[in-house]
């Protein structure tokens, strides 16, 4: 399972580095980092893994980062700001997602965040 994300006072893991494939060989469905070369078990099980906790980090990230977008969008200071079902669709979200994820970002900007997974902005 994916290591809870920090917060902003506390040193972030580095998962295992993703590396980007060459567009030739990404384009190979049997293909997959590499993975399908590796003949030791024990080998691919600690590569795979490393995999998915690098996959899983990155995913946890991400929702953070569309979290913080979405509030700012919804900010009311902004001219231009979006509803929450404006957001939703933008997102491909419920829009009740969105209005979560919009508190989730608010929470996160003002460091608050504490004690909520970024995969559960709920």
């Amino acid at each position: 399972m994916a290591e809870p994300t920090p917060r902003r006072n506390e040193p972030r893991l580095r998962p295992a580095p993703l590396l980007f494939e060459p567009a030739e060989v990404a384009s190979d469905p049997e293909h997959f980092f590499d993975l399908e070369s590796i003949d030791d078990p024990r080998a691919l099980l600690a590569r795979a893994t490393e995999l998915t906790h690098a996959f899983r980090a990155a995913a946890d990230r991400a929702v953070e980062f569309q979290a913080m977008a979405a509030a700012q969008l919804a900010d009311p200071r902004r001219f231009d700001r979006l509803t929450a079902a404006d957001i939703a669709e933008r997102a491909e979200w419920t829009e009740d997602y969105a209005k979560k994820m919009v508190e989730f970002g608010r929470d996160l900007m003002n460091g608050t965040a504490e004690g909520r997974g970024p995969a559960d902005p709920a």
